[in-house]
């Protein structure tokens, strides 16, 4: 049932996978004659934190709908964390894979109505260097690179991330890791590693089959192996990985450090080289709106 005069705050990307969509109109078709309040915030090239922040403090919405992709949801989160406002998600990105996770259909109406009908629940958020925050998935090396070279270049959807994955490839260098966290220390010559919060990459690939989002834990993903066709069925729906390439670690705490800089990513976004991440668990800080059971 509607709740009256339920304030709710859009926070839309212009920028995100789906350009074409009128996200303001199709928002407010979606909820004449119901009783809603509803205001707008279209992030800018710049200063969008801020922004953020002052039409939060300004409207005091109950609500908070990031209207993009992974990297939007995470702009929207990070200014959340802590605070008694709910976060829904309307997928409009080119890789949806927290809505995936969550089981958030990428249909409008169908996004929308878990918005206002679903339940909340608070769930487990990564800090990271004590600055950035995770929700879904980072790395370090190859899925980072394959991240920096998609958005180089000009070409979107699958043959951009096709045209990314070939370079990537070509340049692809593996990573000398120490990993250390409260119940085990390792070193181990990588592929890449994932700090996982949830279970899979947004095609449908199982990278972490341990991932919960509510569980006050995070794994620390090391892949050793992976050969070029399992490479293309990971970034074309594959569901699991190969578990004899792949080592698990759970942990709520862990310093990643590597002998050279790699590059890393935080849930879709390019964070650049570095050569150390100190990760943190940071348990139900965020209240996020999901599908009923």
């Amino acid at each position: 049932m509607p709740q009256d005069n339920l304030t709710i705050l859009f926070v839309v990307n212009k920028v995100s996978g789906r350009k074409n969509t009128d996200w303001v109109k199709r928002i407010e078709e979606h909820f004449i004659g119901l009783p809603y309040v509803l205001q707008f915030f279209k992030m800018p090239l710049n200063n969008a934190a801020e922004g953020l922040k002052a039409s939060i403090n300004a409207f005091k919405p109950q609500r908070v709908v990031a209207v993009g992709g992974d990297g939007t949801v995470t702009f929207v989160a990070k200014e959340l964390i802590g605070k008694d406002i709910e976060m829904g998600i309307l997928p409009a990105g080119s890789a949806n894979g927290m809505a995936r996770e969550l089981g958030i259909a990428v249909d409008i109406k169908k996004a929308l109505n878990i918005v206002m009908e679903g339940e909340v629940k608070e769930m487990d958020v990564i800090g990271l260097n004590d600055t950035e925050i995770c929700l879904h998935l980072s790395d370090l090396g190859l899925n980072a690179q394959l991240v920096k070279h998609f958005d180089e270049g000009n070409t979107r959807g699958t043959l951009g991330y096709a045209l990314a994955l070939v370079k990537t490839l070509y340049k692809k260098q593996r990573i000398k890791v120490t990993i250390q966290s409260k119940d085990k220390d390792v070193q181990r010559n990588a592929i890449m590693v994932i700090i996982a919060n949830a279970s899979k990459y947004g095609t449908g690939a199982t990278i972490n089959p341990l991932g919960n989002l509510y569980d006050g834990l995070f794994e620390v993903v090391i892949v050793t192996k992976i050969g070029i066709a399992e490479i293309f069925k990971m970034f074309t729906g594959f569901k699991r990985f190969n578990p004899q390439h792949i080592e698990v670690l759970s942990t709520k705490s862990a310093i990643l450090e590597t002998k050279h800089k790699a590059h890393f990513q935080i849930d879709g976004e390019y964070k650049g080289k570095v050569n150390k991440v100190y990760a943190k668990m940071l348990r139900g800080k965020l209240k996020l709106i999901v599908p009923k059971n």
